[in-house]
């Protein structure tokens, strides 16, 4: 596993508590082009900020693993 990889996984086992307590989750997707693909999953599929939840704490929490990532999405 490459160390950007470490690095996204690093990030996302520190933001999924507060997912996992609101009964969601999120998973590691792809990293291309220095932008980073999770899936959200269980209540996070339906929520109405989880756009919110993407970019204030999901990025953010990436970005500070990693200042080289220019952007987080979500994919289906």
């Amino acid at each position: 596993m490459s160390k950007e990889l470490t690095e996204i996984e690093k990030a996302l086992d520190e933001i999924r508590p507060f997912l996992q307590s609101d009964g969601g989750n999120i998973e590691f997707v792809s990293l291309e082009n220095d932008i980073v693909k999770v899936r959200l999953l269980g209540n996070c599929i339906g929520c109405s900020v989880n756009q919110m939840t993407l970019k204030n704490g999901v990025e953010m929490t990436i970005k500070k693993y990693l200042p080289t990532i220019k952007q987080v999405v979500s994919v289906e």
